[in-house]
């Protein structure tokens, strides 16, 4: 049998597909998924004034728990992997976008936030975050989204559903096959038109994201800034979107987003580009 439930969580809409003869099992792992969903918004959630991470980036409090300290830790593993690319800490300047009404003011604001940003200026030493200065911050939005999703394909395995297919604001992963021995597949979204699917990819036990300059952005000045952000000042054309499969979502999620920001980026995964 095949059940779908559907809900909002991180500002986004989700979708869980489980095929099981066992609706009760299936009720149970939605739940599961459902308050792991919940807990990670709450506790990552940059703009809430009480979530940990608010409080690290506002130094009330440098206590880290296992899993924060793992999180952060492969945030700076992939700033590494990508050059430098995929970065939690260009939250240092994110709130300008939304406080400053003009670009020549963005522009010099973020010249003199700019040596602040880089996984460089924080630091784990033993079960503590260490930043070398008061201004950096980090934003885990682009990282527990994903995340998320990999913790939802956790709980459903260990409720011993095989095929199941979890999608977080199009954050996909796919469960083994649909019990008729079909893949899952997945589409992928004409930049020109979203709500259109430009081709489909099937995938068995792997993961999905795209990222697109043209999903969110900033305006000032009647100019549209990507919700991607970067350290760099450059003008250089990214991509309208770009998609890449590999074994969890939370790599998939990383990728996907450098290579919006570099499309010249070496990577291993299989990648669409449009």
């Amino acid at each position: 049998m095949h059940f779908v439930y559907k809900f909002e969580a991180m500002s986004t809409p989700c979708e869980l597909h489980l095929y099981t003869e066992e609706k009760n099992k299936a009720d149970t792992t939605a739940k599961k998924v459902l308050e792991e969903a919940k807990r990670l918004e709450k506790k990552y959630n940059y703009f809430s004034e009480t979530s940990l991470l608010s409080q690290l980036n506002q130094r009330t409090s440098s206590k880290l728990d296992t899993e924060t300290k793992t999180l952060l830790q492969q945030a700076k593993h992939y700033y590494a992997k990508t050059e430098g690319i995929f970065d939690v800490t260009v939250a240092t300047f994110k709130d300008l976008y939304k406080e400053t009404k003009d670009s020549q003011t963005l522009k010099r604001k973020k010249e003199i936030l700019k040596p602040y940003v880089g996984c460089e200026h924080f630091s784990i030493k033993r079960d503590k975050l260490v930043f070398d200065n008061p201004h950096t911050k980090i934003d885990l939005g682009g990282f527990v989204k994903e995340y998320a999703v990999d913790r939802a394909v956790q709980l459903i395995k260990k409720s011993k559903i095989n095929s199941a297919l979890v999608s977080f604001g199009g954050d996909v992963y796919a469960l083994g096959r649909k019990p008729n021995g079909k893949h899952f597949k997945i589409g992928i979204s004409n930049p020109a038109k979203p709500q259109e699917a430009l081709l489909y990819q099937e995938i068995e036990n792997q993961a999905l994201t795209t990222s697109g300059s043209y999903e969110r952005f900033y305006t000032i000045e009647e100019q549209n800034y990507s919700h991607i952000l970067s350290k760099s000042s450059s003008d250089k054309e990214m991509p309208r979107s770009v998609t890449v499969i590999s074994p969890t979502c939370l790599e998939s999620g990383v990728y996907s987003t450098a290579l919006m920001l570099n499309p010249d980026l070496k990577t291993k995964h299989q990648t669409i580009m449009l």
